[in-house]
Formats: structure tokens, sequence, C-alpha cells
């Protein structure tokens, strides 16, 4: 499907933005939370406030017709509105490509991009020169809501998708992300849902005061690279009471994830929750300061886990509890593997894990090794501590592994800790 000429040169300048701001290792500042004690769940029309559908802009809620420039021109209407204004996708199904909605906003208050119907994605890869969907970028107070659908329409895609997270040494080129936020503060993405995309579901990178709340994200478990949630150079992100079915992490945080707060998740198929893998950069930002409690793990292929590359680049993860956590049927339930995708030659990681709580972790696995705890031979784990874990394989025995690190028991311990 041709773009417009408008269209494509949007996608070439915000292209080069991208790629110049991914090289920049600076955490962004936080800056007063704009949504901090209001009920963000509540949507109501300010005074004043104008609406702006995108059927008037010349949308057809076909799912044929390319809605692509409709779509932006609306943005533009609403961005630069010197009063009030929202874009408003209603009912229908809306097809579009790779679009930018760029900031700053000249609105009085933050902008809201209500979802109602569903936004479907053009299948012709060549379209998405910057590697993303639907990018929101530069603002300063977004909400994203209205209980509609993203749909990524990745299946031709994943087809031929390069796993780039085996791939450290090659350049690769992922799918497009559904959702991408960049260089966003406070932001809410609130009561949507996202199915089948290319790549990730979500991305979130350079980001403060971001709220994911009551998403429903669901993809295959064979579809590849479809993370749920995906974090980094972000701080003060909370996920809250959302539902994540897909074909890799249902949450990833990589370096320079900084105060995330994950409670109230539902989590399977996927690949868990996971931090990393970490030390494949040069002068990656620590993680630190990380919660993840409450949540449901459903025959998962791993449950919590940190992931680091084997003699790559230094790092540092820090900082991080995982409490009150239920499994059922998860292959690899505790996981630090410092020797990440590593050969039988495996070098020493250079990333430095230490101050991690493990407590409230119960549920079955499938395999004889439910804690496996797997650290640099160069930078033991330190202060890892494990508290009141139940973890049965069916009628038999778990186990427990460890290596370089001396783990710290409280509580029960089924399996039984490493001597």
């Amino acid at each position: 499907m041709a773009m417009t000429e408008r269209v494509g040169v949007l996608i070439m300048y915000f292209a080069l933005v991208y790629h110049v701001g991914a090289a920049q290792k600076v955490m962004p500042v936080a800056g007063p939370d704009i949504f901090k004690n209001k009920n963000t769940a509540l949507d109501k029309l300010l005074p004043g406030e104008k609406i702006n559908n995108v059927i008037s802009f010349g949308a057809k809620p076909d799912g044929k017709f390319d809605c692509t420039q409709a779509f932006m021109d609306a943005w533009q209407a609403t961005c630069h509105s010197k009063v009030q204004a929202r874009f408003l996708v209603p009912e229908g199904t809306f097809l579009v490509s790779s679009m930018f909605f760029a900031g700053p906003c000249s609105t009085p208050e933050p902008v809201t991009i209500q979802v109602v119907g569903t936004i479907v994605a053009t299948t012709d890869l060549s379209e998405y020169e910057n590697n993303e969907w639907l990018l929101f970028e530069d603002m300063d107070g977004i909400k994203l809501i209205g209980g509609g659908t993203f749909d990524g329409v990745g299946k031709k895609s994943w087809k031929t998708a390069s796993n780039c997270k085996e791939k450290p040494d090659v350049a690769c080129v992922r799918n497009p992300s559904s959702i991408y936020f960049h260089r966003i503060k406070n932001g809410i993405i609130q009561n949507i849902k996202s199915t089948n995309p290319k790549g990730f579901h979500i991305f979130v990178t350079n980001c403060a005061n971001i709220r994911l709340r009551r998403l429903k994200l669901t993809a295959p478990d064979e579809s590849p690279n479809t993370d749920g949630i995906h974090i980094s150079h972000s701080i003060g992100v909370k996920v809250a009471r959302n539902t994540i079915e897909t074909g890799d992490d249902c949450i990833s945080m990589i370096h320079g994830s900084h105060q995330v707060s994950i409670n109230d998740v539902n989590c399977g198929p996927g690949h868990g929750i996971s931090i990393g893998s970490l030390g494949k950069y040069e002068e990656e930002l620590e993680v630190k300061e990380i919660r993840v409690k409450n949540v449901s793990m459903v025959g998962t292929q791993n449950g919590l886990r940190i992931k680091t590359w084997p003699d790559l680049y230094p790092g540092h993860a820090s900082d991080i509890s995982f409490s009150d956590i239920t499994m059922q049927n998860v292959k690899n339930p505790i996981v630090i593997d410092q020797e990440y995708q590593c050969s039988s030659q495996c070098k020493a990681s250079l990333v430095k894990i230490k101050d991690v709580v493990f407590s409230n972790i119960k549920g079955t696995t499938t395999t004889p090794i439910a804690v496996d705890l797997r650290c640099s031979n160069k930078f033991p784990c330190e202060s890892i501590k494990l508290e009141n874990i139940d973890l049965s394989l069916k009628t038999k025995p778990s186990g427990s592994r460890c290596a370089n690190i001396k783990p710290i028991y409280k509580g029960l311990q089924n399996p039984p800790g490493c001597l």
C-alpha cells in the first residue's frame, strides 16, 4: 500500500530523530507527576473540550480504506489546538500504516486519545521505516484510553522475524512495536487491547511517570519477540491490573529501568517477567528499584528471571524484589542467569547483581530445577534473599542449582536451598 509523500517525509525525519536519541544514554528527569492523587480511571469531557473525530477528517471505518492521512490530520488539529481537544477513534475498523503522534502539544491540559473502535495495521513491512507502528513522542501529559483494540496483524511477519535477542553482535532489524512511548512525561495507557503485534505490544523508553493499567495484551505463544510491555531508560513506571498472553516476555525491563512497580498482573502463556538481558551494550545504565508483586503465572516458559550476557559489557542491577507470586506449571520459576545464550566456553559476565529478594512464591513447576541461580565468577551475586519458597514438581521434589552465589534463606524452602 503506497504512502503519501507527506507521510513518507515524516517517517524519514522521525527515523533519524529516533536513531540519534537511541545513542544517548541519559536518564530522563521525572519531574512532578501531574496525575498523582487523581482518579485516572474516570474520563469526562473538560469544559469546552473539542472532539476531533477521525471520520470528520476523511477516515472510513470499513477496515479497507487507508486512513493514515486522516488520522494524522486529526492529530495535528488536536495537538496544536489552543483550546482543550481530544482525538477520537469511534466504533468501526480503521486501517492505518506507521504514524507519529508527535508533540509538544498546545492544549491547556493533557491530550486524550480515545480509541473506541479497532485500529488495524497494514501488512507491508516496507512502510515501517522506523520499526514502529504508532509512535507517541515528546509530550508532557497524554492519555490513551477508550476500551478499543490495536490489531497489529502480525502473523505474516512472524514467519520472517529475526531473533534479535539471540544475535548480540549482529545488526538485527526487529518487527515494529504496536504502541511506542518515546520521551513522554506523565503518560497513561489504560483500558485498551492489543492483539497480534508484529513486534512488542507496548514499548516504553526515555519516559517518566507512566501508568499502564487494565490492559489486555494477546498473541499466540508461538509468536516471536512479542513482549507484552518492554521498558528501558525510564523512571516511575507503574504497571497494574493487566492480563498478558503472548509469545515472549509478559514484561521485560532492560538497562535504565528505574522505579518500576508491577502489581496485579496475570501472565501466561509467555516467558514470564524478565530483567535483561543486561550487558549487551556499552555504558548501560543501572536497573534499580524494581517491585514486582501479586502476579499470577500460568504455563510460562520462565517465571521471574534476571539475565545477563557473558563477557560483553559491564552493568548493574540492584534493589529488586519479587513477592506474592503464584505459579502454575511454570518451566523455570526462579532464575538468575549470567550465562545467557552461553556456549560451552563461557566467559564471565561483567554485570553486577545485588540486593534481590524473592519472597512468598508458591506453585508448581514442570522441570526438576525450580530455583536456578547462576552468577558471574568474576562478580558473584551479592545479598540475594529467598523467603518462603514453595515450588513443587507434581509428586516429586524439585531442586536448586547455584553458582558463584551465597543465598540468604528464610522460612520455608521448597526446593531446599543450595549448600
